[in-house]
């Protein structure tokens, strides 16, 4: 029962950020609220890679380099597609992560560097709610932002 709560918690994720992601096009990726602040482009690009990084502490591997964590906006982004491909992977891999993790595994300890030792599931929540906080970004961005 526990794996069909966490793939239905995934699939609600997945869909409710996809309302605000399908609306990213080549034409909007530039939209931002003023200009220092990052485009639609670089966050989304931004949710693909930490979703693929953060399962990095789970023990997955990845071959997806970071270029938005910590990083100011220089042309990231610009590759809707591949952004849009990097989203994918990741929710492809929390999906096989609760396919492949035991039960009792969940309320294992996981050392993360931004909230230091968490149960796992806490840490698949964040890389949820991380999602879900951006792409309600993005949608205000879309809403209300213009291209500088």
């Amino acid at each position: 029962m526990q794996k069909e709560i966490l793939l239905n918690i995934l699939a609600q994720n997945k869909a409710t950020n996809s309302f605000a992601l399908s609306q990213i096009t080549a034409e909007n990726a530039g939209f931002k609220f003023n200009e220092q602040a990052n485009s639609v482009g670089f966050i989304y690009r931004h949710i693909g890679e930490t979703i693929n990084l953060f399962g990095t502490f789970f023990g997955l591997s990845t071959d997806i380099e970071n270029t938005t964590i910590g990083e100011t906006e220089n042309e990231q982004g610009q590759n809707i597609e591949e952004s849009n491909d990097l989203i994918e992977k990741g929710y492809e891999m929390l999906q096989k992560l609760i396919e492949n993790t035991p039960d009792s595994d969940w309320l294992e300890p996981i050392e993360t560097p931004f909230s230091g030792t968490i149960p796992r599931v806490r840490l698949f929540t964040h890389i949820l709610f991380h999602s879900s906080h951006h792409a309600g970004q993005i949608s205000l961005i879309l809403a209300k932002g213009k291209k500088y």
